[in-house]
């Protein structure tokens, strides 16, 4: 059972160089836990602490450390066999992982102290794309032959089973191509003597090496599995995926989606490791565009400069407006993105979307509307005292808040479906790309209404 202790015991510990007494409770914590202690740590203490772990913890805790930068330093601080050690408890997509982070010098020392099996097998996952299945697949599983015996099956799983990710789910093959798929529990539940192609399952969710990985993380969630078999063009079983990585998967294309719709560039750094510039660099080229596209806002404005100074009231109204049109695109957008990202939805079903978002605009429109007239001649003319407020003003301005949500609705969930469909990520099309465009069609709907009603 893992202790739990507080980091300023384990602190003061590192500071009284009691190292007996920190290893001790390394040991009895989670490897989770000791990589966020580590954290804190500066690099010589960091070093210092990764070396009193034992190999099979510490192989562990180096796939948590959050930050590249940090494995970097461990990788150079350690010896060339206590590298070796560290790598040889590393599972084979964790090692690819940690390859894939790493400047070219570190990458060659590591591969150097890696054996010719293994660096063929890095060398084979790495030549998958980015982000396809295979490149996040692990390539140790256990295999088993449809004509071997439950006992002899059992015998293969404790002799191969401790270098192997999951043991619980095996893969029956046959000259490499998968059959069938059997868990322990069905093994132990039968007899010794059955042959594992009698109780397999034979209807086995396989992906393909190149299979998207956004795709297969979502199979994990659709389905509910623990562990996915990844199969080349014939059929053959080259790895699996298992729901760690799948969930890793889920969360960096979560913070990917949040930081498109936000309007930053991607990153995959955390926030308190990213440094001032390379957070600059990230939010600058979104806000130029979107500074140099909200100059057409202020285009309509100027055109309209002169019907402002006729009913001067107009102006206070339309940091309202268009704030509640903005909103009122970004609930569309948002839920429209959700409903793509979980495929609930495709680019056919754009005409019930559609239809669906304008039912709903006309009433939250309605509803605004109401609320807005009751407010403008109660609270604006009324208790504030103020004349300019007439009913043809508070008309001008519900009638555009109808108009505007009507219209932000319809541009929220259309631009999402429509970038997924020519092949644009749809969180792009998120809240400051949306607002800016209904920013610029409510103060037309605004414009048009006023010189329509109040004849100025």
């Amino acid at each position: 059972m893992h202790e739990n202790y507080d980091l300023d015991y384990l602190m003061d510990l590192v500071t009284r160089r009691q190292y007996r007494s920190l290893r001790e409770a390394l040991t009895q914590m989670n490897e989770v836990d000791i990589a966020e202690f580590l954290d804190e740590l500066d690099v010589e203490q960091e070093i210092l602490v990764f070396r009193l772990l034992p190999k099979d913890v510490a192989a562990e805790v180096f796939t948590y450390l959050e930050n590249a930068d940090d494995q970097e330093k461990l990788i150079g601080a350690l010896s060339d066999k206590e590298l070796r050690e560290v790598l040889d408890e590393l599972y084979m997509d964790d090692t690819v992982d940690l390859i894939e982070d790493m400047p070219a010098n570190v990458v060659s020392r590591i591969l150097r102290n890696t054996d010719a099996s293994t660096r063929s097998q890095i060398n084979q996952l790495l030549n998958y794309p980015k982000d396809s299945a295979g490149s996040i697949m692990t390539t140790e599983f256990v295999d088993l032959h449809p004509d071997a015996t439950v006992e002899q099956s059992f015998a293969r799983i404790r002799k191969v089973g401790l270098d192997k990710e999951t043991v619980y789910t095996c893969y029956v093959t046959q000259n490499r191509v998968l059959l069938g798929v059997v868990t322990v529990r069905r093994m132990l539940l039968s007899s010794y003597e059955t042959r594992i192609g009698d109780i397999m399952e034979t209807n086995v969710l396989s992906v393909n090496t190149h299979e998207d990985k956004e795709d297969v993380a979502q199979l994990f969630s659709k389905y509910d599995l623990s562990a996915l078999p990844v199969v080349d063009g014939e059929d053959r079983l080259v790895g699996i995926i298992t729901f760690d990585d799948a969930m890793d998967v889920m969360e960096e294309e979560t913070t990917e989606d949040f930081e498109k719709m936000a309007a930053i560039l991607p990153s995959d750094k955390p926030y308190l490791k990213t440094g001032v510039l390379e957070t600059w660099r990230a939010r600058i080229p979104w806000l130029m565009l979107l500074m140099l596209s909200a100059t057409f806002t202020g285009i309509i404005i100027t055109s309209f400069e002169s019907l402002l100074s006729a009913c001067v009231i107009l102006t206070s109204f339309i940091p309202m407006l268009s704030g509640t049109g903005g909103n009122s695109g970004s609930q569309s957008s948002v839920a429209v993105i959700r409903a793509l990202s979980l495929d609930e939805i495709d680019f056919s079903d754009l005409v019930a979307v559609v239809w669906k978002e304008i039912r709903v605009a006309v009433l939250c429109g309605a509803c605004l509307a109401c609320a807005n007239f009751a407010k403008m001649m109660v609270v604006d003319r009324w208790l504030m005292g103020n004349p300019e407020v007439t009913p043809l003003v508070a008309l001008v301005v519900c009638l555009t808040l109808v108009f505007t949500v009507l219209c932000a609705k319809v541009v929220g969930c259309t631009l999402p479906m429509a970038a997924e469909k020519v092949g644009i990520d749809p969180a792009v099309m998120a809240s400051p790309f949306i607002t800016t465009i209904v920013d610029a069609l409510s103060l037309l709907i605004y414009f048009f209404f006023a010189t329509r009603l109040l004849g100025i």
